[in-house]
């Protein structure tokens, strides 16, 4: 499967902007880019088609809503042949945002949002480590997110610059 895909100077351009601003109107970007806003969506539709761009969402304030606690927890697993199952137990607990299946010391990795520490507790203790297959976790609670953003795309022009 080849991951590598052909995209051009314009492409390029258009992804810097839509990454710095995901809500840019098309023609905002064909101004910049000098083409048309009717070209901006075909090329943003290709995009989309050969998955460079994966859709686009709107990133809610877990904090405003009241979840005030942020976490970081490895999992250890008592068996690696548990990992899909344990997978799709975690998937079911609203207060996980994110799961990685990662190398190194733990086989999961997970961000969790809770209202204090107490729901913290509650959600590691009945809901994470009472699934079969978990033998224990490890937790770091986060004090503040320093930034938080998606990967940088850059035009042709700033690689070059910076090799």
């Amino acid at each position: 499967m080849k991951s590598n895909f052909q995209i051009d100077s314009l492409d390029r351009k258009i992804l810097s902007i839509l990454t710095k601003n995901a809500r840019a109107p098309f023609l905002e970007v064909a101004r910049a880019c000098n083409i048309s806003g009717a070209a901006v969506h075909q090329r943003v539709q290709r995009l989309v088609r050969i998955g460079i761009i994966s859709g686009s969402q709107f990133n809610v304030d877990p904090k405003k809503l009241g979840y005030k606690t942020c976490a970081f927890v490895g999992i250890f697993l008592d068996n690696a042949a548990l990992f899909n199952n344990v997978s799709e137990k975690l998937l079911k607990i609203p207060e996980i945002t994110q799961c990685h299946y990662i190398t190194g010391q733990w086989a999961m990795f997970l961000e969790v949002y809770a209202r204090d520490n107490e729901h913290l507790r509650v959600v590691l203790a009945d809901k994470i480590q009472s699934i079969k297959g978990v033998s224990r976790t490890e937790t770091f609670i986060s004090l503040d997110v320093l930034f938080d953003r998606q990967m940088p795309f850059m035009e042709e022009e700033e690689v070059a610059g910076r090799r």
